[in-house]
């Protein structure tokens, strides 16, 4: 017998859209937000000017031949000035607008379409920084008209501890022209326990505690973490004893602690924001992050610009750059495919 009620689907079909609202849960679930692995971990820093210098010194090497005749006239001079070194700022920037009446509007998940704007806005901003700190780029001075000016990214800085594809470049400061040139991109190869010790090594001679992070990207470190369960690594067997407990076994396969000959414990960071140069390819940040910041000259500001007619324009800027006050004290690895298991 045929139905002549009104049901779902008929209120469904009326023309237009319908008459049943729509179920819509009155929340936005943020699937991006992530911890800022480098931001985090660096230091913080002011500067006063877009260009702005620091001095790197260090202790001679120990003279084996020191040594002078009882009663000797001193005419040698030991005194060491150091080295000074540079960045230029950059300014990074969001907008947002939104009209008086999207800002009016009962919108899903906030109370305010601006408000959240600017929110999400200001958090990419953050995001744009971390990926440009671990991205390839040299410095630019900005000209005041036509080019923007770019700080130097942390592995253009590293050009003391360094192993490279072959063609690769780190150019490193040129007191000349006082900028950093951009990392030039080398023959991708597979990441090595050799190549990663001997950096532990060099930046641990090189100054300071040695290096507490080694920083790539996921598909390096699981490269990375995947060698130590194999046969062929050199380190105590990663096994931990349950005890007595009454709670579960854990089973364990990763690893985000090594500890070296070199150094202290060194934290093995997956950074999902660091940038890959190439297709397939990432870079290794290896050092003392006690001489690794972040510098601004403006920090984060949100700043209201003039209104234009139903709308509202909002502007969320920073003028910031990197700063590497130890050269010596970090390591790069540069040009590695992530798809080559790491040997010994």
């Amino acid at each position: 017998m045929a139905t002549t009620n009104l049901d779902s689907a008929d209120l469904k079909a009326v023309l237009a859209g319908g008459l049943i609202r729509e179920d819509v849960m009155d929340q936005i679930f943020d699937i991006s937000d992530i911890t800022l692995e480098f931001t985090t971990r660096a230091g913080k820093a002011t500067h006063d000017n877009s260009y702005s210098e620091w001095t790197s010194d260090k202790r001679q090497a120990p003279n084996l031949a020191n040594k002078v005749v009882d009663g000797a006239d001193i005419t040698q001079n030991d005194t060491q000035v150091g080295k000074r070194i540079g960045n230029h700022g950059q300014i990074s920037v969001k907008a947002v607008q939104v009209s008086s009446r999207a800002d009016a509007s009962d919108v899903i998940g906030r109370a305010r379409e601006s408000a959240y704007q600017i929110m999400m806005r200001g958090d990419e901003l953050r995001r744009d920084v971390e990926a440009i700190s671990l991205s390839g780029q040299g410095s630019i001075a900005d000209d005041g008209a036509t080019v923007a000016g770019q700080t130097a990214s942390v592995f253009a800085q590293s050009s003391v501890n360094k192993n490279l594809g072959a063609a690769g470049t780190i150019g490193g400061f040129n007191t000349g022209t006082k900028l950093f040139p951009a990392v030039g991109l080398g023959t991708k190869r597979g990441v090595t326990e050799t190549m990663l010790k001997n950096m532990f090594q060099q930046v641990w001679q090189g100054g300071g505690e040695g290096a507490n992070v080694l920083m790539s990207t996921p598909g390096v470190i699981r490269q990375i973490a995947d060698f130590f369960f194999t046969s062929g690594a050199h380190i105590a067997t990663l096994v931990e004893d349950v005890g007595t407990s009454a709670d579960g076994a854990t089973a364990k396969g990763a690893v985000n602690l090594w500890k070296t000959q070199f150094g202290p414990v060194v934290e093995l960071v997956a950074n999902r924001l660091q940038p890959n140069p190439a297709a397939a390819v990432g870079n290794i940040l290896l050092g003392d992050f006690d001489y690794i910041q972040l510098s601004f000259q403006r920090g984060y500001e949100t700043e209201l610009l003039a209104k234009t007619g139903l709308s509202e324009k909002w502007m969320m800027s920073v003028d910031w750059q990197v700063q590497v006050t130890c050269p010596d004290c970090i390591g790069a690895i540069m040009d590695i495919d992530e798809a080559i298991a790491m040997v010994a």
